[in-house]
């Protein structure tokens, strides 16, 4: 299974090199995106991939954007009939040789108390902290106020 998932993360790098936005050491953030937010919105989000291409397990540890106040990581499970979401203030864990997939209705960076709102066609400055990668720091394309994927 580990084969598949790097030779599929590599058919990827082959086909759409532009989906690619930065790589630290063996982290590599793959298709980040951001929504658009309505005017007076007091949150957002950001999604993107993290392949780890390493042998050595990884922690996504924080987040910031001068944007908003506060970057939270976020998990988004079912608990009965009801979607939770929860906070996950250890990180995100990024095993090796494994890809993390950060999306809507699931793990997300939560943008909070925003300063501005997020625009369509913009960017969104945002820097990772990975516990082994380091710093990656990233321009994150907004979409549409649906989006699902990077535009």
């Amino acid at each position: 299974m580990q084969f598949f998932r790097v030779g599929v993360l590599a058919l990827m790098m082959c086909t759409a090199p532009t989906a690619f936005a930065q790589q630290s050491g063996s982290i590599q953030i793959v298709t980040p995106f951001s929504r658009a937010t309505l005017p007076n919105a007091g949150t957002g989000g950001a999604y993107f991939s993290i392949a780890n291409l390493g042998t050595q397990d990884d922690i996504l540890l924080s987040a910031e954007t001068p944007v908003a106040e506060e970057v939270q990581l976020h998990s988004m499970a079912m608990d009965g009939d009801v979607m939770r979401m929860r906070q996950m203030p250890d990180g995100i864990p990024v095993p090796a040789g494994s890809t993390v997939v950060l999306e809507p209705s699931g793990l997300h960076l939560m943008l909070v108390r925003l300063k501005q709102p997020l625009k369509e066609g913009e960017t969104l400055p945002l820097t990772l902290n990975f516990e082994k990668a380091g710093t990656i720091d990233l321009e994150v394309p907004i979409g549409s106020i649906a989006a699902r994927k990077a535009p």
